[in-house]
């Protein structure tokens, strides 16, 4: 499994610099003053690293939504019941989700994978495939084997080649899990040094007195199993959860495919700090989506160095946020292929002086 895994690693490569070039120089011509569209030429000149055209037009757009359980919510981390992931699960299959809305309205599909639901789940459009039921509790041991890691991240790499060869143009990272937060935020802190007052958050909505039980949690776990740093698979192993690691081996093969992947919150910005220490490239294809309202999360995209497009205060998670940046993907595109240039408009450019 790793010598697969660092095969698709060996094939990321940085963002094509000459395609980010010439998009600079379109914009340039194109009829408004200089920088005038702010953020937007910033992520239309993003988009042409990743594509590699300073033109790109996105087709069909896939929301990828892991599902897996997590053994530290018997620790109390959590406001839910942890049979409230497979209740979701249905919720998703069946259309019904937050995401699955937002989806509809931005003309993006919804697969859900079970990658680590610590239930049975049968649904003839979900991808199966489960690596165990749920994650080992944390806080007493490590969530998985280094074995079950690498087949999570190897499951996540197998769903981005399977959905670019279906026609996926666009990923956007989704998830469900109750406890999830708790594992993203000791996988911050292992990952980069983080101290668990600042990483970890109120999750599904936690009163003081279990944020501050969370704290300690997360502390103890990073005590007992001593994650290394320096070793991603290692911090998944001993501190991550089975979608973190599913989400993160989706990036890796979006990196690979030359797709761009839409990041949504905490979970997701989790995954993404893993696939970058795997494959630093693979921080070229990623884009941020939304500022979460979940503590840490700002310092996950300082650490990736990756600005947020939108700032509402979200913390659902689902793949929400990344959905809602679809329309934005869409006009820097659009501008890019569809408007027109001083000399193809007639339009007198500025005047040097």
């Amino acid at each position: 499994m790793q010598a697969a895994i660092d095969q698709v690693i060996s094939r990321i490569t940085p963002a094509d610099k000459e395609a980010v070039q010439r998009a600079e120089q379109r914009l340039d011509i194109l009829t408004k003053p200089p920088g005038s569209l702010g953020r937007l030429e910033e992520l239309a000149v993003r988009l042409a690293g990743i594509s590699g055209t300073e033109q790109p037009a996105y087709g069909k757009r896939t929301v990828v939504v892991m599902a897996a359980d997590h053994g530290v919510c018997s620790e109390g981390v959590s406001a839910f019941p942890q049979e409230v992931t497979v209740q979701m699960a249905y919720n998703f299959l069946g259309g019904g989700a937050g995401v699955n809305v937002l989806a509809r309205q931005a003309g993006a599909e919804v697969k859900l994978v079970d990658i680590g639901i610590a239930g049975d789940v049968s649904h003839p459009e979900l991808i199966a495939r489960k690596v165990r039921y749920g994650s080992g509790n944390m806080a007493q041991g490590p969530a998985m084997s280094r074995e079950e890691a690498l087949q999570a991240v190897l499951a996540g790499i197998s769903v981005a080649e399977e959905a670019v060869k279906s026609g996926t143009e666009i990923f956007i990272t989704g998830e469900m899990g109750i406890g999830n937060t708790t594992a993203s935020a000791a996988v911050l802190c292992a990952l980069e040094g983080i101290p668990a007052e600042t990483a970890v958050g109120r999750g599904t909505g936690i009163d003081d007195e279990r944020l501050r039980h969370k704290i300690a949690v997360v502390d103890r776990a990073l005590k007992l199993n001593a994650p290394d740093p320096g070793d991603g698979i290692d911090v998944l192993s001993k501190v991550g959860g089975l979608e973190i690691a599913g989400l993160a081996g989706l990036i890796l093969g979006a990196a690979d495919a030359k797709v761009p992947v839409v990041l949504d919150g905490f979970i997701s910005g989790a995954a993404a700090l893993v696939a970058k220490a795997l494959a630093p490239d693979s921080v070229h294809y990623m884009i941020a989506s939304h500022i979460s309202g979940e503590q840490g999360h700002r310092l996950m995209l300082e650490r990736l160095g990756l600005t947020a497009l939108l700032d509402l205060g979200l913390r659902l998670g689902e793949g929400t946020g990344g959905v809602l940046c679809l329309h934005l993907i869409e006009a820097a595109s659009r501008i890019m292929r569809e408007m027109a240039t001083f000399e193809s408009a007639g339009v007198s450019g500025a005047e040097s002086r």
